[in-house]
């Protein structure tokens, strides 16, 4: 667990059990309260009165982070019964889970570098979609990233890997193949 020592913040892994279509989620409520909040979102498309839109929805209904103090988010929990820590397995009782602050940074950056990232539960990567791995050398907010290249059959695009340890992954596409530089092992 890497905490921000001057402050005491770091990312806390969260669980929202409102429903889909509740009107104020967890994760907007927060940021309305002042919390620095991330969840994952994908594009959904709905149909209203027979017209089709495009909306953004959580990847993951129940799941967001959170970068506050315990103590502080200590206070909007047990005000708020749908709002719950994710708790560590095998660790003492009670431990919430957290995400170092420099692995939470590197991911939130590079999916937000791309349109559209596509994100993968933990469990559905197998051992054959594992690539190279490569270093990104581009311009821009990824500059510097090293990771594995996502293989995926009949994909011509190529895909960088971000994990958040135990918990998601994130495909972001690479516009060019010259941005990519392989890493020895």
């Amino acid at each position: 667990m890497e905490t921000d020592l001057s402050t005491g913040e770091q990312w806390f892994v969260m669980r929202d059990l409102k429903r889909a279509n509740a009107k104020l989620p967890a994760y907007k409520q927060l940021e309305e309260a002042g919390f620095r909040v991330f969840t994952p979102m994908t594009t959904k498309i709905i149909e209203k009165g027979g017209k089709r839109t495009r909306i953004q929805v959580p990847f993951v209904q129940d799941l967001l982070f959170v970068y506050s103090s315990k103590e502080a988010l200590d206070k909007v929990v047990t005000r708020t019964q749908t709002l719950q820590y994710r708790f560590l397995k095998g660790a003492a009782y009670c431990t919430p889970m957290t995400v170092p602050v420099a692995e939470m940074d590197r991911f939130i950056t590079a999916v937000t570098s791309v349109k559209t990232p596509q994100y993968y539960h933990l469990d559905e990567i197998t051992p054959s979609m594992y690539g190279a791995k490569i270093r990104m050398v581009c311009e821009g907010p990824i500059n510097g990233f090293e990771g594995t290249l996502l293989k995926i059959k009949g994909s011509g695009k190529k895909r960088l890997l971000v994990k958040l340890t135990g918990v998601l992954a994130a495909a972001v596409e690479i516009g060019n193949a010259d941005y990519i530089e392989l890493v020895n092992s």
